[in-house]
């Protein structure tokens, strides 16, 4: 497995700053999706954080909301907000809730935590600029244990009857989900062919490999089809305690030894 880098280890190390102020949350969850958020960032949206509301910018939603220490991350890394209220995380008036919320904070396309409610949105979001002839992509994120929810589906059959070829779908396949492995929850895989019958376009890939994340992120061109990306990745993917251990999905009462060991981990 490639170890990882020096900017992947400080997105994290932020993650823990939040972690630390309530002294819990959606750990493990937010951990499988440094690397894809990241690479989204850095090197694929058009979207300004002086000008968050450009009818012309791309559109990321993560559906999988109780990611969002991870989206915040990267969003307080681009300068869509300042250190400040970095440290406010799930304190009573601070806009960094336990899931996304649009309008409290700039960079967030939609309220998300309700799984299967994102792609949906997404769906109707690219099927709105097809119509109305606008040039912008729309990312959605899901987690491979919100695909259990039957809206997803339903929103897979929408975007390939719709041509979305303005949509990229990507699962966030960590094989976890809040109380078990997505396999013995509720069974999903083979999951390319099943979205392949779907009628989407799939890539796979190590959701963890920043350069395979970029090649394949420009690739995802195909006319006239929705596209979609297995990440493989690792639930608490960088802190061995927690590494694929359902047990980490949310921690509450974290003592000061937790949060040092969290530090210790990024060394």
């Amino acid at each position: 497995m490639q170890s990882l880098d020096k900017r992947s280890k400080y997105l994290r190390s932020l993650i823990v700053e939040m972690i630390e102020v309530k002294k819990g949350g959606h750990f493990g969850p937010a951990l499988s999706l440094v690397e894809i958020l990241r690479v989204l960032y850095d090197d694929v949206l058009k979207i300004n954080p002086k000008d968050p509301n450009n009818p012309k910018r791309d559109r990321l939603i993560l559906s999988k909301g109780h990611g969002c220490l991870a989206l915040y991350s990267i969003l307080f890394d681009k300068g869509f907000f300042n250190k400040k209220i970095l440290s406010t995380f799930c304190s009573f008036h601070s806009p960094l809730g336990g899931h996304p919320e649009k309008g409290k904070l700039p960079g967030i396309e939609a309220s998300t935590g309700s799984l299967g409610h994102g792609l949906p949105i997404g769906v109707g979001i690219a099927l709105a600029a097809k119509l109305r002839k606008q040039k912008f992509q729309t990312f959605v994120i899901v987690g491979d244990g919100e695909i259990n929810e039957g809206s997803n589906w339903e929103a897979f059959m929408t975007a390939s009857k719709y041509k979305l070829d303005n949509l990229t779908i990507i699962v966030d396949s960590n094989k976890f989900q809040s109380y078990g492995e997505t396999e013995k929850v509720l069974k999903i895989r083979p999951l390319k062919r099943k979205l392949e019958s779907f009628g989407l376009n799939v890539y796979e890939v190590d959701g963890h490999n920043v350069q395979d994340l970029r090649k394949v992120l420009k690739l995802v061109k195909k006319k006239n089809i929705p596209n979609a990306i297995i990440c493989n990745t690792i639930k608490g993917r960088g802190f061995a305690f927690a590494e694929a251990k359902a047990e980490w999905h949310h921690k509450s009462n974290l003592t000061e030894d937790n949060i040092k060991k969290m530090y210790e981990s990024l060394k």
